[in-house]
């Protein structure tokens, strides 16, 4: 092994390892088990003369012995969320015990790894709000929970992208359909597909990154060869995650554009302007995205720009999504009084009006993308039951708005179910008509023989007479 390198500053000393030890030492193979630690540390887990520190597996790095009264720092681990050119350290006590999160009290087990230098301003946010000054019961508890909604939110997103990917079609095969309604909606679900499909793939391939290169602590451990051990590639993926979920913003902002003209602003009930439309649906996106990408690229240089939603730069993209989802709000506004008005000219009683009311705003929130408002909220982190409800209604929210517009304006919509009826009963009717031909030809291979043969019988009566 290389030789270590000692330097004294005031009761501590520094120890630092080549780089060529630090590199090939703590990659993730290394870093799994205990056993392998020992095995690569070798002679550098144990000093032959004074008092030091053993060597040690933390469960993330592998430490090699310390002379007590030092400092002994390494590499950071390459993990998510972690600048692995900064360093990790570990603090040896004048007894020759490994000091613990406690100043000042020292343990002849692992003791305390100081990794608050390793994380990056928004992964060590994170860290603190969610699993900061929390017991190692806490902090299972909470990784359950994300989990566990992950695993309902994936679930859900599957079942979103099937029903989304078929009402699609259905806008698209049934002319009688086609309207300038349902040409937004069309728009809409294509992005609400693509953006659904790079989630799956997303979360699906970080999955694949912790079963098959392994993991350190419960993360990735950057060995997968995966899309989420891959730089570059990731950072564009997310970068395009980002831009079609503007255009499902966008995309719910022109129909909430259209069904405020169509119904409370009759002077623009004619045709659309399509291209102020796909303007809005697919061209002003790729502005906020760039213009998200360029100082996201320069500043965060954490792989695949762990933690990025706690940069203030989010709020690049995200502002002009709750600027939508704010005018929204008011166009359905809006849309409720103008239809409580038409409501209160008909003879229909106030129950009536009210759930009518009641049920128009409820049909449109998912349309209007109004229930995103819920998903931008702050979680609580000191909570567990608020932080329950709250990582579980938003990964229900989020994956099931796909399903829940699909539902509400395709299945559900009369004019969908009359043509899929019409459908069902031509082809029906038509297997009928060829059923019972198949019927008919089989009846009259059997009764044509009988009757040739009567008819023959027959003929041969009358000559006879």
């Amino acid at each position: 092994m290389n030789e270590t390198k000692t330097i004294f500053s005031e009761s501590q000393i520094n120890v630092n390892l080549s780089t060529t030890t630090e590199f090939s030492m703590f990659r993730a193979p290394v870093l799994r088990t205990a056993e392998a630690c020992f095995k690569a540390l070798g002679p550098l887990a144990h000093m032959t003369d004074g008092s030091y520190c053993r060597g040690v597996w933390d469960t993330v790095m592998c430490w090699p012995a310390a002379k007590a009264g030092s400092v002994i720092r390494l590499p950071c681990p390459p993990l998510p969320g972690l600048i692995k050119e900064n360093k990790a350290y570990k603090i040896c006590g004048p007894s020759g015990l490994w000091e613990t999160r406690e100043k000042g009290v020292f343990t002849n087990d692992i003791g305390y790894t100081h990794y608050t230098e390793c994380y990056s301003k928004e992964a060590l946010e994170t860290y603190m709000k969610y699993l900061g000054n929390k017991t190692l019961a806490e902090k299972e508890f909470i990784k359950d929970i994300i989990t566990t909604s992950r695993t309902l939110e994936i679930v859900g997103l599957c079942i979103s992208l099937i029903t989304t990917i078929i009402s699609l079609f259905i806008f698209w095969y049934f002319s009688t359909l086609k309207c300038h309604r349902t040409r937004i909606h069309k728009n809409l679900f294509v992005a609400m597909i693509v953006q659904i499909s790079m989630r799956i793939i997303l979360y699906v391939d970080q999955l694949v990154a912790r079963e098959t290169g392994g993991k350190i602590a419960g993360a990735a451990s950057g060995d997968s060869n995966t899309i989420y051990d891959t730089p570059i590639f990731c950072e564009i993926l997310y970068s395009l995650l980002e831009y079609t979920k503007t255009v499902k913003f966008m995309w719910m902002f022109v129909e909430g554009i259209y069904l405020h003209n169509m119904i409370a602003v009759s002077v623009f009930s004619g045709k659309p302007n399509y291209v102020i439309f796909y303007t809005i649906g697919w061209g002003f996106p790729v502005l906020l995205t760039v213009a998200w990408v360029i100082p996201m690229a320069r500043i965060n240089t954490i792989r695949c720009w762990f933690g990025y939603y706690m940069n203030p730069l989010i709020w690049i993209i995200e502002g002009p999504r709750a600027a939508v989802m704010a005018v929204n709000l008011f166009f359905l506004l809006n849309i409720i009084r103008v239809l409580v008005m038409k409501l209160r000219e008909s003879e229909t009683n106030e129950a009536d009006k009210l759930r009518k009311a009641v049920k128009a705003a409820i049909v449109l929130l998912p349309l209007l993308g109004l229930t995103n408002f819920v998903i931008m909220l702050e979680p609580d982190g000191h909570d567990w039951v608020k932080f329950s409800v709250y990582s579980f209604s938003t990964s229900f929210l989020n994956a099931s708005e796909g399903f829940f517009i699909s539902l509400l304006y395709c299945f559900l919509n009369g004019e969908v179910q009359n043509a899929l009826r019409r459908l069902v009963i031509r082809h029906t009717a038509y297997y009928a008509t060829d059923i019972s031909a198949a019927a008919w030809r089989v009846n009259t291979t059997k009764v044509f023989p009988v009757f040739f043969q009567v008819s023959n019988a027959c003929a041969v009566m009358h000559a006879r007479q």
